[in-house]
């Protein structure tokens, strides 16, 4: 389908929706090792469960209500795109530089998919999935370190696609996540949105802004702050898009953002030490306990930035989340 076509479909199906007509329809395909998800037919992400080269669970491809891909290409286009970290940054993606000692952040250690514990549903205005994960140890990768119960759900807002990221870690044996900014819930920004001005990879200006919660702007003043959520927003095309993650109030510590100008926004819980903000953390899940960990992420295009109402839609997100 062409992207001209596709535009069209997203942003008529999302202004009716905002004018209180019907609800656009979420639908979900299933691949052989992804899920394809769309919008009234056309397409707005990947979640790729299984890849042999990126070996943790990611989405791809995602694309705001006005059909603006709000991630970066993946794999990155030399030329069009920075380069850095093509397989560590594919889109949407929750990792950890630091499990029990192993690294699933950089691909060192692998999250292996286990099975489909709810099949994926669609419908008019919602849809999602449930699905295991495990954990395994980068020495040995037979040994499993903990196991994820990863429950992802979409929903059609006035705001834009609101993702529910719910991910539930329990083991046999305890395990422990350590202190390094690679921990959490992360995005790479499309190209365009970074709020970079300079670019090693002799790129043209990004004209994208970081804001949080507190309104701080941009890598100098939001990095290492824990708002209650933080929006990577710009223009693409001449159309306003962006991209908002949510921190659930009741995760168990508030998240400090690892954020960066060239285009990644990270939600990290665990990073203590490498905030410059205590000593380091090291947060142990024994056998019977769970560690649950809650984000929504907004991926928003329909309205302009200053119109967009944020606090409103964490709300939201909190109300729609529930207990």
């Amino acid at each position: 389908m062409r992207l001209f076509a596709v535009i069209a479909i997203l942003w008529n199906a999302w202004c009716s929706f905002a004018a209180g007509a019907d609800v656009p329809r979420i639908k979900i395909a299933p691949s052989v090792d992804s899920l394809e998800i769309a919008v009234d037919e056309a397409p707005v992400a990947t979640f790729v469960y299984r890849d042999e080269k990126i070996t943790r669970p990611y989405f791809a491809h995602v694309r705001a209500p006005n059909g603006v891909q709000v991630t970066r290409s993946h794999p990155p286009v030399e030329g069009s795109d920075p380069t850095d970290h093509p397989e560590f940054h594919p889109g949407i993606w929750l990792a950890f530089g630091d499990v029990s000692g192993s690294d699933g952040w950089r691909l060192k250690a692998p999250v292996r998919f286990e099975r489909f514990v709810e099949e994926s549903h669609g419908g008019a205005g919602e849809a999602g999935f449930a699905a295991e994960f495990s954990h395994r140890d980068q020495a040995d990768p037979e040994h499993v370190i903990c196991r994820e119960l990863l429950r992802c759900n979409m929903r059609a807002t006035p705001e834009g696609m609101l993702l529910l990221w719910d991910s539930t870690f329990s083991g046999d044996r305890e395990f422990a996540f350590g202190d390094q900014e690679e921990m959490g819930l992360g995005v790479r920004v499309a190209t365009p949105l970074r709020a970079e001005q300079v670019s090693k990879f002799h790129l043209p200006a990004g004209n994208g802004e970081i804001v949080s919660a507190d309104g701080k702007r941009n890598e100098s003043e939001v990095w290492g702050t824990a708002p209650a959520w933080c929006d990577y927003r710009g223009v693409v095309d001449g159309k306003p898009a962006g991209v908002a993650i949510f921190c659930h109030p009741e995760n168990f510590r508030p998240s400090r953002f690892h954020v960066r100008d060239y285009g990644l926004m990270v939600a990290n819980s665990f990073g203590q030490k490498a905030f410059k903000a205590g000593d380091a953390s090291r947060v142990a899940v024994r056998p019977g306990e769970t560690l649950r960990l809650r984000y929504g992420v907004l991926v928003h295009g329909a309205e302009a930035p200053e119109n967009l109402d944020l606090d409103r839609a964490f709300k939201q997100y909190v109300e729609i989340a529930g207990d």
